[in-house]
């Protein structure tokens, strides 16, 4: 069951993202944070009218997604960028795909135009999920990230939400 995070989701959430920043590239930080974290992130995102959904599975939050504003100025208004992660026992399993497609039907219904993934280019799996939804590869960032000692490179991934000609 996919459905909007309440703050009974936090621990949850914050265990999923703690363990994508101790043993992945999906998360560029290096601080694990707490449930109060995540509760204020939650609150902050739903109360700006922006989504954090989470992935029920027999009682158990197995992983969440969200969006928000892609750059900080007015001219990007109609575009953001998203995030996915599922329990790291589940991944490669279909769960992410379908936390996508709930956010990518949540921005077209908010009158999104663009959705962005910005994903470490050594992701293949991450990468072809999008590629399958939709989504293009428009460019690559060499070495703008660095974790576990190395260099990490960003891929840029965007989906197109809808066929206006202008906004």
């Amino acid at each position: 069951m996919i459905r909007n995070a309440t703050p009974a989701d936090a621990p949850a959430i914050a265990a999923i993202y703690n363990d994508a920043v101790r043993n992945t590239t999906a998360i560029w930080n290096e601080i694990e944070i707490d449930a109060a974290n995540r509760v204020e992130w939650m609150q902050a995102r739903q109360a700006a009218g922006l989504p954090v959904l989470v992935l029920e599975e027999a009682g158990e939050t197995v992983g969440y997604a969200s969006y928000g504003p892609f750059r900080a100025f007015d001219g990007y208004r109609g575009t953001v960028e998203h995030s996915v992660y599922i329990r790291s026992d589940l991944r490669g399993s279909g769960r992410g795909r379908a936390l996508m497609e709930a956010l990518i039907a949540h921005a077209r219904a908010a009158g999104y135009h663009v959705m962005v993934g910005a994903i470490e280019a050594g992701n293949a799996g991450s990468i072809a999920l999008h590629g399958k939804l939709g989504f293009v590869h428009v460019g690559t960032m060499p070495q703008v990230g660095q974790k576990f000692g190395r260099w990490l490179d960003l891929a840029l991934l965007q989906l197109v939400l809808d066929s206006r000609a202008q906004p």
